[in-house]
């Protein structure tokens, strides 16, 4: 498998570091490099590739806010001087997070990251015409967790992270991503979004009380944005 990938950088040298990188790595092709945002953004509409490897604190438009209109199918590492953004790179759901200056070590593990993650997912693609997605990878602290959705009753947003709730367990799990991410991971034809705060397993759902959707002691609301949708599965 071969990823193709861009580089968004305005400082040149970090840019050719990264060109001599990709050249070292035989599953890897560079299809792209870019000195500002803006001209990525216009580039890689064009031209989408698998990973993008880039610089947060760029001009007029800098990386994270770049990274929020890239497609989902692009995974992103973001490449940094500054520590601090680190945490916003895992609330976007980054694939990796490098300090600069990087080194080709840090680099090929990025790469190799992403080299998975696209055979997990080229591998889940093709199982999928053959039978439903069984289960997700979520992280949890360092962790990636398994986790069946069979099992999973209802999940639960609270500003950056979800707190997925199952029934093999008496606490949730719980995973730094944000409610979006979480909706876009899980089959639609399974879950349905209720409440900007919660998605809930169609399956699992047993008592509708007063605009309100019981699981034992919890009572999860119908949002008023949600409500017509949820209307549209009950009577279907």
């Amino acid at each position: 498998m071969t990823l193709n990938c861009a580089i968004v950088d305005d400082e040149p040298l970090a840019v050719e570091l990264l060109v001599s990188y990709v050249a070292k790595i035989p599953f890897m092709n560079l299809a792209g490099k870019y000195s500002n945002a803006i001209d990525a953004m216009k580039g890689l509409s064009e031209h989408p590739v698998d990973v993008i490897f880039l610089d947060i604190q760029m001009p007029d438009l800098n990386g994270l806010e770049l990274s929020k209109m890239l497609p989902a199918t692009t995974r992103i590492v973001f490449t940094t001087a500054f520590q601090q953004y680190a945490v916003d790179s895992y609330r976007l759901n980054a694939l990796d997070f490098l300090m600069k200056p990087i080194s080709y070590v840090d680099f090929l593990e990025a790469c190799s990251k992403a080299l998975q993650w696209f055979k997990l997912t080229r591998h889940t693609e093709k199982t999928d015409k053959q039978e439903e997605m069984k289960s997700i990878f979520v992280k949890s602290e360092y962790k990636l967790l398994q986790i069946d959705l069979d099992k999973i009753k209802y999940i639960e947003g609270l500003k950056d992270y979800v707190k997925i709730y199952t029934e093999d367990s008496p606490h949730p799990i719980l995973s730094l991503m944000n409610m979006k991410a979480m909706e876009q991971l899980l089959p639609s034809s399974r879950f349905i979004r209720v409440h900007r705060s919660f998605i809930v397993q169609k399956s699992k759902i047993r008592e509708i009380d007063r605009n309100r959707i019981v699981f034992g002691d919890v009572y999860i609301p119908i949002g008023d944005s949600y409500k017509q949708a949820f209307l549209d599965f009950i009577q279907k």
